[in-house]
């Protein structure tokens, strides 16, 4: 049987929007859509993969390597001091989740609870801090251990004029969503 070429660009059209919305399905040159043979071919990636390998072989990927860093010091409730070293215009919070810190961050830094609650040790590196928004002082009302240099670790970005800044991990967090649960960073 032979096609006319309308009828096979149709066809291939087709089969490559079957092949972006179904890795489970798999359109060969010469076929019609088919459950994909696990023994003939590769199957696709699934988009997670796709993107996430672009992720970490893209340019801006070794870019962030190249970022300036600023070095930052964690002090936990204990008094163990931990320094890292982090890229301008990341959030405390997620520095100190790729770093092992112990900092909640319950919302994942979409400012709705108080669990990434830091206190600045240093007051004249605060006072280099835009002023708090509304919504970071709403959440900040229900931060245990409340000081006047509070913050929300998620609303704090990397900067350099921020380069030597202390952390302080209140004693306590405040998670009305889950009592005693701690969430593991992504």
């Amino acid at each position: 049987m032979s096609l006319s070429a309308a009828a096979r660009r149709s066809l291939a059209q087709r089969c490559s929007h079957l092949r972006r919305e179904s890795p489970l399905l798999w359109c060969h040159r010469s076929s019609a859509p088919q459950e994909h043979d696990l023994g003939s071919r590769r199957p696709p990636q699934p988009w997670s993969s796709r993107l996430r390998s672009r992720a970490f072989s893209s340019p801006s990927a070794a870019s962030e390597q190249d970022k300036p860093k600023i070095s930052v010091t964690f002090v936990d409730k204990n008094g163990s001091e931990k320094s890292i070293q982090v890229p301008v215009g990341m959030s405390m919070l997620e520095a100190a989740h790729e770093n092992e810190i112990e900092l909640e961050g319950a919302c994942e830094g979409s400012l709705a609870c108080s669990t990434c609650h830091v206190i600045f040790m240093d007051e004249e590196l605060y006072q280099k801090l835009p002023e708090p928004s509304d919504e970071e002082n709403d959440m900040l009302d229900l931060a245990f251990g409340l000081t006047e240099t509070s913050r929300l670790g998620c609303q704090i970005i990397a900067k350099p004029e921020l380069d030597g800044m202390r952390l302080a991990l209140p004693p306590a967090t405040r998670n009305f969503a889950v009592d005693g649960h701690v969430p593991k960073p992504h």
